[in-house]
């Protein structure tokens, strides 16, 4: 008895998952025969979510390069000190014994 409940249990589960997935393709195709093209599709998408905003004037893009150079300054402060002990350490000599 509790091997035929794992097993119907089982195609619930596998049905559910198959009704998720055909929405999921639904959503993708709908939203790509909308858009025109997966790269707008994606740009829109990073739009919506605020991954990327556009840019309209020279001081938006300013403030977005400026704090991408930032970021650069930090990793670069980050990892030189870093590079320069890996690089500079003292190598150990193998004994060798006859």
């Amino acid at each position: 008895m509790a091997e035929q409940n794992n097993k119907t249990a089982g195609r619930v589960v596998l049905g559910f998952g198959a009704l998720i997935g055909l929405w999921a393709t639904a959503s993708l195709v709908g939203g790509l025969h909308s858009a025109g093209s997966i790269t707008e599709l994606a740009r829109q998408y990073m739009v919506a979510t605020g991954m990327v905003t556009p840019l309209h004037t020279l001081v938006d893009y300013y403030t977005h390069i400026k704090g991408i150079e930032y970021l650069i300054c930090v990793a670069f402060f980050v990892a030189f000190p870093a590079f320069y002990v890996y690089v500079n350490k003292e190598k150990k000599g193998a004994q060798v014994k006859v």
